[in-house]
């Protein structure tokens, strides 16, 4: 499970989530079962409902804590932007509390075509392929460039879009793009690679993985579910990996104060000894909220 991926801010997820006795919750971003397996070792009476879009992270994942922990976790396929519909086949109309961690998981990252720019794989990118139809390569070699600097620009705060868009175009004419290394070529032509600093394709691949995937359209129809579907006192925690998601959390908070409690006035970040052992935290940030209405 651990090298599926290594669950963070673990610690901080039980506290300001305090599974309570008999409880109902939901992890919609099941990845590794880090966060699940501590949640049914923290209350030994409550429920998780596990879900994740990656049909893998439960088929890996789910038969070991499904085997230690017998009755008390369920897993479900499905994007967490059902999870209104799934829980309602379920007969749960609420429940006591959601995780949803944004991040995307290392294994992800490692072993699925078109995620990573450190192997040359064809430029897929999609988490779900058993629900989504289409790859980064279609929007690579068929999105307009004016499309392509607004993803760019918007989802990957990628400084050197222009110059990078005019190269894609360029080379688009010339052979279709299907693979990571033809895009970091690509790249790596206009905005040379310097030592110690960020790979140049970084923002490039972050902003394709967010629109093939509707990562922002995702988060922003979740947290309008999280608001019926918790019951009072029942409290909602979110990680995010980047501004962009934190932003959403941060706004959604903000804009229903008339329905929650904000736990984290001060957003809650990984401790130096856990970045030590797990680098990938440094960017984690936790934001949560207890319902303080009955509906």
């Amino acid at each position: 499970m651990m090298k599926y991926h290594i669950p963070v801010l673990v610690q901080e997820v039980l506290e300001y989530l305090a599974p309570k006795k008999n409880g109902v919750y939901v992890d919609v971003t099941f990845g590794g079962g880090g966060h699940t397996r501590a949640i049914l070792e923290a209350e030994p009476t409550c429920r998780v409902i596990a879900c994740d879009w990656d049909k893998q992270a439960i088929d890996i994942n789910g038969p070991a804590l499904e085997a230690e922990f017998p009755g008390r976790i369920q897993f479900v396929w499905t994007n967490f932007t059902r999870l209104d519909f799934h829980l309602k086949k379920m007969g749960i109309m609420q429940v006591d509390g959601i995780l949803a961690d944004f991040g995307t998981s290392q294994y992800q990252i490692k072993e699925r075509a078109g995620f990573s720019f450190a192997t040359d794989t064809v430029l897929d990118m999609r988490m779900s392929p058993g629900h989504q139809t289409v790859w980064a390569s279609d929007i690579v070699n068929n999105a307009s460039e004016k499309e392509l600097l607004a993803i760019l620009y918007e989802y990957g705060e990628e400084s050197h879009a222009r110059a990078i868009v005019r190269a894609i175009i360029a080379a688009r004419a010339i052979k279709k793009i299907k693979t990571t290394g033809q895009l970091v070529d690509i790249i790596l032509s206009v905005v040379p690679r310097k030592p110690k600093m960020v790979h140049p394709a970084t923002k490039t691949f972050q902003a394709l993985r967010i629109v093939v995937n509707q990562e922002l359209q995702n988060i922003h129809a979740f947290l309008r579910q999280a608001s019926r579907l918790i019951r009072k006192d029942g409290r909602l925690v979110c990680i995010s990996f980047h501004s962009l998601e934190d932003r959403l959390v941060k706004q959604y908070f903000k804009d229903n104060k008339d329905v929650w409690t904000i736990l984290t006035p001060r957003v809650i970040v990984g401790s130096d000894e856990e970045i030590a052992v797990n680098p990938s935290s440094r960017s984690a940030k936790l934001r949560a909220g207890q319902k303080n209405v009955d509906k």
